[in-house]
């Protein structure tokens, strides 16, 4: 390895001195770490969150996934900037000259996200291969079947990256073509909705690029009209709608960077050799490698979304009781309109309850009896999927593109993603327990979450897509730990020393900084209070005093110096 950071060194200073289209060249052949990145953030939650901001808000959020992820993008410069221009493993460098209690929980929270995350992949993957590429796979068996070949896959491809320098090259090689395979798809979708019959409105998709955040208060545009139709319950279809976009958009904010990238980076970067001399070839890495791939990938399945679902229903939902009756979701949103309008006298009208004797006659006297609006609104908001998509998209494109091509993208998402999660809690896992990150302690650590994410598709029985929000909501909570704490890093000068940046650097450096944690503090406060109330609070609280007694004891005994003998 030292003989090849020789050579790569020389070259990088050569491309350098010979000037910007040499650099460029050198940084284009030596990049790889910024393509782990996309790997792992173009997996089902960066999907599913980009299908449901189309399906609510149409193209007026097209702008929200790219800004979040320049966000991440200065995070994960900061740390990389820190780890290469030190060489310490940032977990015993946050430890050590930061806070042991904000190491630690950075670590056991990146791997409490790698857990989570790895449900929802396995679900999405078993769902692609199932639904739209080898139907005969239907059933609890093909369940099996398809998680097993997810996980082979996934693990010899672990081991591959364990296998020293030839190793991670084939691992760079592999999730670089899965995050190629995944762009192409989803933009070859879009040119086919593009040069279609009825084509694409480019001026509202323009438009939904300029940042906006009035959707956070308020529903999208297109539901006004709708919403006044229901009278009476207006505000209460009004606050279903923005809570719901919430929701979405803080996970899709929590998708394009999580706690377990900023984790993923650093420790990847190491294990190639890179140092100082790599800190342009990093941020050039992340942005060509994360930030392009993200945009377009996810842009396009926003696009496609918004075009076949935004404020479009199913007119059997609301004239057909044996449709409606099939629809669980449609007759969840329905039971809680009428519990809306009676209060604790809709028992006895509740629709969720199939089994009940008088089912099919009470769904058929609620489409009766409710304004033909509320409706409507019910069946526009149901959860969709990305094989809900192909199947709307197949009469317009043919099936395959619409169920093959979408079937290959949402599936090599999904092994992209949970080899990424993998390896990130083999690193993890040795770096809590102290083992040196290679050889049986990372592959057992990866093996841990490839299990955990088996289960996804066995204990989740909504629509495969819809597991992405919770998770990637349980993520935003705890992404201000790694934010802050790379603040806290970025400005140590026990850790940097000399590389500590000066002058209008550190000020861009901070300022730059305190947007991206300011806003992801908010997103996770919001989040909390949301979905924990005073208990996550509390939680919270306990965590940030812990971390303020131990920082002050510890200064406390620099002050006074070694013991006495």
């Amino acid at each position: 390895m030292q003989d090849r950071i020789a050579v790569e060194e020389g070259l990088l200073r050569e491309a350098r001195a010979r000037g910007p289209l040499a650099t460029l060249r050198a940084f284009v052949r030596l990049s790889g770490p910024g393509w782990l990145q996309s790997a792992i953030t173009l997996g089902g939650g960066s999907l599913g969150s980009a299908l449901f901001l189309g399906v609510l808000t149409g193209f007026n959020l097209l702008w929200l996934q790219v800004v979040a992820m320049l966000l991440g993008v200065i995070m994960l410069a900061a740390i990389g900037y820190v780890t290469l221009s030190t060489g310490e493993r940032p977990f015993r460098a946050i430890c050590d000259h930061v806070s042991p209690v904000l190491g630690w929980g950075w670590i056991l929270a990146v791997i409490m996200a790698n857990l989570v995350w790895a449900l929802p992949q396995f679900a999405l993957g078993t769902a692609a291969l199932q639904q739209n590429l080898f139907p005969a796979l239907a059933g609890r068996g093909g369940k099996v079947v398809a998680c097993t070949l997810i996980l082979g896959l996934a693990t010899v491809v672990i081991w591959f990256y364990d296998r020293g320098l030839r190793g991670v090259r084939v691992f760079e090689w592999v999730l670089k073509g899965l995050v190629g395979l995944v762009v192409v798809c989803f933009f070859g979708v879009v040119l086919t909705l593009a040069f279609g019959d009825v084509g694409l409105p480019w001026g509202e998709i323009l438009a939904g690029l300029v940042p906006d955040p009035a959707l956070f208060t308020s529903p999208a545009p297109a539901f006004d009209e709708i919403i006044q139709e229901t009278g009476a319950f207006a505000g209460w279809w009004s606050e279903r709608i923005v809570s719901t976009q919430q929701d979405v958009m803080i996970a899709a904010a929590a998708t394009a960077v999580g706690i377990n990238m900023t984790f993923l980076l650093p420790y990847s970067m190491l294990r190639k050799g890179w140092n100082r001399e790599y800190r342009g070839l990093a941020v050039f890495d992340l942005g060509t490698g994360l930030l392009i791939p993200f945009a377009l990938a996810t842009g396009c399945v926003v696009i496609a979304s918004a075009s076949q679902f935004h404020t479009r229903y199913d007119e059997h939902l609301i004239s057909d009781p044996a449709a409606a009756s099939g629809n669980a979701a449609f007759l969840a949103a329905i039971d809680s309109r009428l519990k809306a309008e009676y209060g604790e006298a809709s028992a006895g009208r509740e629709l969720s309850d199939v089994n009940a004797p008088d089912h099919a006659a009470r769904v058929e006297r609620a489409l009766e009896e409710l304004p033909e609006a509320d409706l409507r609104l019910a069946a526009m908001l149901l959860e969709r999927d990305a094989f809900s998509l192909a199947d709307a998209l197949e009469p317009m494109t043919g099936q395959t593109v619409a169920q093959v091509v979408f079937g290959i993208g949402v599936l090599a998402m999904a092994i992209s993603t949970v080899i990424i999660l993998m390896l990130i809690n083999g690193f993890a896992f040795c770096e809590a327990l102290g083992f040196e990150p290679t050889g049986w302690p990372h592959r057992i650590g990866a093996l841990v979450a490839g299990l955990t994410g088996f289960l996804g598709p066995f204990i989740w029985t909504r629509a495969a897509f819809w597991l992405v929000m919770p998770t990637s909501n349980f993520g935003m909570i705890l992404l201000p730990i790694a934010y802050w704490t790379f603040f806290l890093m970025m400005n140590s000068r026990t850790l940097l020393g000399d590389e500590l940046p000066r002058g209008w650097r550190r000020v861009l450096w901070n300022g730059l900084m305190l947007v991206a944690a300011g806003i992801a503090t908010f997103a996770s406060l919001y989040t909390v209070d949301k979905k924990a109330g005073w208990m996550g609070h509390a939680a919270l609280g306990a965590f940030l005093a812990l971390a303020l007694a131990v920082h002050l004891l510890r200064r406390t005994k620099r002050r006074a110096g070694p013991p006495t003998p």
